[in-house]
């Protein structure tokens, strides 16, 4: 078990709410790997650390055992929990059910304009080195943030976020073989089909984009054992 150590870089506005500022700021670390399964948050140090009381620390924490992210464990601490692939096909499952409907309703709204944002991002993305994955995985919550919120949906996203902390982690374990070009290609195919009218494309293209973890996941869970939990999901992917 090691003991965290929080980066040097981080801030808190105090004019803000602090909880979930922490929360963010934890949630990062521990997406990114900064923080590996058995890392022990202490409330004391994390409130010293930011020089904030310890109750937003407290609700930081809280939301993060809701995301499955942590496991808070009376009078012995709050660890970092392994990743549950159980989770992890979970939150697949309800992305691809959100953001297939949410494509499909950009279409029918008839609005194109949001096409000229997308491909600005997509031109970003492109831009992005492979050394750099929490640049590319901003840029990429970006898109799918976009697609919400066009088509009149953000909530939706915000709902997303809440479950999908799991997924992420693979996602970021898995940059590496990702192959950028793969996923790019991926997003224009979207932004492609939305551009055309194509409800049926726009299906298929945000399907296949959000199946690809279904390929990776064994390969990631192979290499990084140590990182996933010992029970395997009885889900059959979809």
């Amino acid at each position: 078990m090691s003991t965290i150590v929080y980066p040097p870089d981080t801030t808190i506005v105090q004019s803000s709410a602090i909880g979930p500022q922490i929360h963010q700021i934890l949630r990062q670390q521990i997406i990114r790997g900064q923080f590996l399964p058995g890392t022990r948050l202490s409330e004391s140090e994390c409130a010293a650390t930011f020089s904030v009381s310890r109750q937003p620390v407290r609700e930081a924490f809280i939301k993060l055992s809701e995301e499955g992210l942590v496991e808070v464990r009376p009078q012995r601490g709050t660890l970092v929990r392994r990743i549950s692939e159980e989770a992890v096909l979970e939150a697949r499952f309800v992305r691809e059910a959100i953001e297939a409907d949410v494509v499909k309703r950009i279409i029918a709204l008839g609005d194109t304009h949001i096409v000229r944002e997308l491909r600005a991002q997509l031109s970003r993305q492109k831009e992005v080195s492979a050394d750099h994955p929490a640049e590319f995985l901003g840029l990429d919550e970006l898109f799918h943030r976009t697609l919400a919120e066009a088509a009149g949906v953000a909530h939706a996203w915000k709902v997303t976020e809440g479950i999908k902390a799991q997924m992420d982690r693979v996602r970021y374990l898995s940059f590496n073989q990702m192959q950028l070009p793969r996923l790019i290609t991926q997003h224009t195919a979207i932004v492609n089909a939305i551009e055309h009218q194509d409800a049926s494309g726009a299906d298929k293209a945000i399907r296949m984009h959000l199946r690809q973890i279904l390929h990776d996941l064994p390969e990631i869970r192979t290499a990084h054992p140590d990182l996933f939990d010992d029970s395997r999901s009885s889900l059959i992917p979809i």
